[in-house]
């Protein structure tokens, strides 16, 4: 695992004893992360520094029913953000399997949504995003499957949420998006968590992750 997600780590064995299934919050307040290295910095919810904090920006993209979809959707919102493509062959199809227990866990929490964005939006449209959607049981009012202009996914995934391991690249648009990262986002579109998306134990962190940030108030 990269330097960047050594601290993960730290965290998993300190709670190595709890059952993945039943997993606690490893802190009783979230962390708030800005920059590619994901150095936690534990800051109060109502302090005046968070007013110029990285926020994922505004943003304008459709979902798999054809609806424009913006960060107007997220007012009052946590989400779960990870890039796949419907033609994966590889780690997507694992994604999408934890991605869909987060929609059994939070499915009639209306506080929480799910976020996937197509980095191949030239043959994800919405027409094949729909069927996506249907063969995977996918829920249209939790989980959005994004599609639209390219440049906008790809500056979102490395600029805003900070998705990829190469820490320090600068990488041209035309080069292939591709990470298995879930990010955890609070409902002022601040970054509060990144995990593995392939990993089940970190998807029960995350879970248990979610259920600490509803308690916060904003």
């Amino acid at each position: 695992m990269k330097t960047k997600y050594s601290y993960i780590l730290a965290f998993s064995f300190a709670i190595a004893c709890s059952s993945p299934e039943e997993k606690t919050s490893r802190v009783d307040t979230l962390p708030y992360y800005q920059e590619a290295s994901f150095t936690p910095q534990w800051i109060s919810p109502d302090s005046v520094y968070l007013k110029s904090y990285h926020r994922i920006p505004p943003f304008e993209l459709i979902n798999q029913n054809g609806e424009k979809f913006t960060e107007e959707n997220l007012d009052g919102k946590i989400y779960v953000a990870d890039f796949f493509f419907t033609t994966c062959p590889g780690i997507c199809p694992k994604m999408t399997s934890n991605m869909a227990l987060l929609q059994d866990e939070f499915l009639n929490d209306p506080e929480i949504l799910l976020l996937s964005h197509s980095v191949t939006p030239k043959i994800d449209d919405v027409e094949v995003l729909k069927s996506y959607a249907e063969v995977k049981g996918i829920n249209s009012d939790k989980w959005h499957l994004l599609t639209g202009d390219r440049e906008t996914i790809y500056n979102l995934g490395r600029k805003s949420y900070f998705v990829e391991e190469d820490q320090g690249l600068e990488k041209d648009i035309d080069e292939f998006l591709h990470t298995e990262n879930f990010v955890l986002i609070d409902k002022s579109r601040h970054i509060r968590g990144i995990y593995n998306g392939l990993n089940k134990t970190a998807v029960a962190q995350l879970i248990a992750d979610i259920k600490t940030l509803k308690k916060e108030t904003l």
